[in-house]
């Protein structure tokens, strides 16, 4: 993503050529997958926040915690793929 960001930077073909690269499906999944795991990581980053600030310790507020994170991340993924494709 870094050699894509510096290329479309360095001039117009190469923004050209960036773009051309960004409409091929198999890069498009590549950008989803590791959009989604940001997401995922993420999301649960903001559990882990919570249950440091007391908010879910306990074994059945972890289980709670860990379906809401499943859920919402999936929620962001397939957003995340709408925006995408």
């Amino acid at each position: 993503m870094l050699y894509a960001l510096a290329k479309s930077l360095g001039s117009e073909d190469g923004f050209n050529d960036v773009k051309a690269y960004l409409t091929s499906p198999l890069v498009k999944l590549v950008i989803w997958a590791l959009l989604s795991a940001l997401l995922y990581h993420m999301v649960a980053g903001i559990r882990h926040l919570l249950m440091d600030s007391g908010i879910g310790e306990t074994l059945e507020g972890g289980r709670l915690g860990s379906k809401i994170v499943i859920a919402i991340s999936v929620v962001l993924i397939v957003l995340a793929g709408v925006w995408i494709w």
